[in-house]
């Protein structure tokens, strides 16, 4: 049986391999937040697009405690840490891909806000616009989608990408050193020897939620997609390297 004390710990050492990527990965949560708040409503309602385990749903819930967050991702194994480690958040399995999943979130009124960190990269451009069309349907006019993920622009100004890399490259390396944190594929491993999860390792294997390369990595696939969906005005908001926070007003 998975335990809440044991999801916190996987959870945990989730955030610091995600850390070894992101050496400024709660600055990113912070502003992102910050821009929730900042519409001014004490109970917003927020999606978390590719939740993951509910890191950022968590970390949100802490400086809105009013809010009502509802996380949704495809994979069962993330999932269910997330449900064990934070049942006051509201976790729906859907696969952001496939046409109708916003009918499973259980909406009672326009949502103010969609949250995502780190997920809609794995997304195909072609597919990333359905992704961000179904999802303008369920936000409020002026509500917020709200993205932080590296977007490069290597398409545009390959000069600028490549000192948004090096920026980044050498940021992780003052802050790691030759000593970098626990990286993807070592946290799978460890979950996948965890007799505790084998349950839903087996559920995870068994609905193919492994994710391989990035299908979405250029900051024009999402501008582009969020333009065709309707978005009124789309920019960044925060951004140190790559690493940006991308931001489109409903």
């Amino acid at each position: 049986m998975l335990t809440h004390d044991a999801a916190l710990e996987w959870i945990a050492r989730w955030d610091r391999q995600q850390e070894g990527y992101l050496p400024d990965r709660e600055e990113r949560f912070t502003a992102l937040i910050d821009a929730v708040e900042a519409l001014g409503r004490p109970d917003p309602l927020v999606i978390d697009l590719g939740c993951g385990p509910g890191s950022l749903s968590a970390r949100l819930l802490e400086r809105l405690p009013q809010a009502r967050v509802i996380c949704v991702d495809a994979d069962p194994l993330l999932l269910g840490l997330g449900r064990a480690a934070y049942p006051h958040l509201t976790f729906v399995s859907a696969d952001l891909r496939t046409s109708g999943w916003t009918s499973l979130l259980g909406l009672e009124r326009p949502a103010d806000a969609a949250v995502s960190t780190t997920a809609l990269h794995w997304i195909s451009g072609p597919e990333l616009k359905g992704v961000y069309s179904e999802l303008a349907s369920v936000l409020r006019p002026g509500g917020l989608l709200l993205n932080g993920d590296h977007m490069d622009t290597e398409d545009a100004t390959p000069a600028l990408s490549r000192l948004e890399h090096a920026v980044h490259e050498r940021e992780t390396a003052r802050a790691f050193g030759a000593n970098p944190p626990e990286d993807w594929r070592a946290w799978w491993e460890a979950i996948e020897a965890d007799p505790s999860l084998s349950a839903l390792n087996e559920e995870r294997s068994t609905a193919g939620a492994d994710h391989h390369g990035s299908e979405s990595h250029l900051l024009s696939h999402h501008v582009e997609a969020l333009e065709e969906a309707g978005f009124t005005e789309v920019g960044t908001l925060w951004q140190r390297g790559n690493n940006r926070l991308l931001c489109a007003v409903r």
